[in-house]
């Protein structure tokens, strides 16, 4: 790394393009041309799928962000995060209702949003909370509060319970270690409910949430943007399990033939907390066996929207050529992905694991809507025939029909290849970069300075 004000030269640049290792690395590599050609595209028209008769008439729509601030404790480095999800919900039928007639009163489109938001002030690096040891256990306890502090339905079920309610299909193992790191018996971490003691003669709290295992990704001495990250999509996910569960606790399940919902990310949890993927695909077959009981026979819709990432750029590569070799994709076109096609094409791998069988609890698919935009998104698994990834079949896709002319009915055409809802929802949980950092670090100071009086 360089000193401050220390530019690179030209020396090290020169070695590089005259060394034999170099050459003979990127000379060996191999190359895969974007798709294989129409034989290897698995592709359906949306209006071979069979849908509804109706689109849904709301949209609930949930994204999140985080800003790490610094903190003047007196440490080095020392640092908080803001962490928000937000989740909006938005009348999606009178927006179309509106759009018939143009031009349309933006205070009256704002009249169809309804926004609701988990917020929480997390401690990082070298800052510990009054009572606790350590940065790491303030960190759990201040995540354990989140959880236990949020509620959608007054006197119903906390997030804390929803959650616990997915701790119950996590199997007990051998992996993780007591979370103190200087437990006298150096014990292997008991899951449980809510604050209970550690069994070791310390007896130090532990809590639910610590079978998430975000804390073991702390940095001491540096930012924790990914550990924020974490727990950010933990939010995400597990607030929308909380909605459904409130629906289903007030007898509301039978709304969901007219509701859709919409994540920003993949329909997946990855890092420390993975194994929440498991446990969100099961309570996902519970409780869409009773929303079909209150529907009709009609699965729940669940989209996840990825907006960046390999298979973004999987998709911008396949519309890229002049469509002679069949590589560009008409409009209305959706490319369903197997097992074979993603690890030939996408992510490369020769094992004979299933793609994110371990982190994914629903299946993606590729569409390019009627208005040309470019989506990459996936539908939940609901039984055991849409987890057999070795194929791609329109009925391993729950809903599919009712998502495609959906998607076409939420392009947005402020942003690329943009959804409205998500647009609605990042506007509600955003962040500004450097105004929204000197705002909270301000308030971070002021804050800690009532503390010292």
């Amino acid at each position: 790394m360089p000193y401050e004000g220390e530019f690179a030269q030209y020396r090290s640049l020169r070695r590089l393009v005259e060394s034999e290792r170099v050459r003979e690395l990127l000379g060996s590599l191999r190359v895969q041309r974007p798709g294989g050609g129409p034989a290897s595209l698995n592709t359906i028209e949306a209006v071979d799928v069979p849908r509804s008769d109706r689109l849904p008439d709301w949209v609930l729509a949930v994204d999140g962000s985080h800003a790490g601030v610094r903190v003047e404790n007196g440490y080095p480095q020392a640092e908080a995060s803001y962490v928000t999800v937000a989740s909006v919900l938005i009348d999606v039928a009178r927006v179309r209702e509106l759009d018939r007639c143009r031009p349309v009163d933006p205070c009256e489109i704002r009249k169809t949003e309804h926004a609701e938001s988990i917020d929480g002030a997390l401690p990082s690096c070298n800052v510990v909370l009054a009572g606790e040891r350590s940065a790491k256990d303030s960190l759990r306890w201040a995540l354990f509060r989140v959880f236990a502090d949020h509620e959608m339905s007054l006197g119903g079920e906390t997030l804390l319970d929803s959650y616990e309610a997915l701790l119950a299909y996590k199997l007990e193992g051998h992996d993780q270690r007591c979370p103190y790191g200087d437990c006298p018996v150096g014990g292997v971490y008991k899951k449980g409910h809510g604050c209970y003691p550690c069994p070791c003669p310390a007896a130090r709290p532990l809590y639910s949430t610590d079978a998430l295992r975000i804390h073991e990704g702390m940095n001491l001495e540096g930012t924790n943007g990914a550990m924020f990250a974490e727990i950010m999509q933990v939010w995400e996910r597990v607030w929308i399990i909380h909605f459904l569960r409130t629906l289903e606790r007030k007898g509301w399940l039978a709304i969901l033939g007219r509701l859709a919902i919409v994540l920003d990310g993949p329909l997946a949890v990855f890092g420390h907390p993975a194994w929440l993927s498991q446990a969100i695909s099961a309570e996902l077959d519970r409780l869409n066996a009773n929303v079909r009981q209150e529907t009709c026979g009609q699965d729940l819709l669940w989209l996840g929207i990825e907006k960046t990432g390999m298979f973004v750029q999987h998709m911008e590569d396949l519309d890229r050529g002049d469509g002679e070799d069949g590589s560009n994709l008409r409009c209305g076109t959706a490319v369903l992905l197997d097992d074979a096609y993603i690890k030939e094409h996408i992510v490369f791998s020769n094992s004979d694991k299933p793609y994110g069988k371990d982190t994914y609890f629903g299946r993606k698919f590729l569409y390019k809507t009627r208005s040309v935009a470019r989506i990459v998104a996936s539908l939940p698994y609901f039984c055991e025939r849409d987890r057999d990834v070795s194929r791609a079949d329109p009925d391993q896709f729950p809903r599919l029909g009712d998502a495609l002319a959906l998607l076409d009915d939420l392009v947005s055409s402020r942003y690329p290849n943009a959804l409205s809802p998500l647009v609605a929802a990042h506007a509600e949980a955003a962040i500004p970069l450097h105004l929204g950092n000197r705002v909270l670090e301000h308030l971070a100071h002021e804050l800690m300075a009532k503390e010292r009086r």
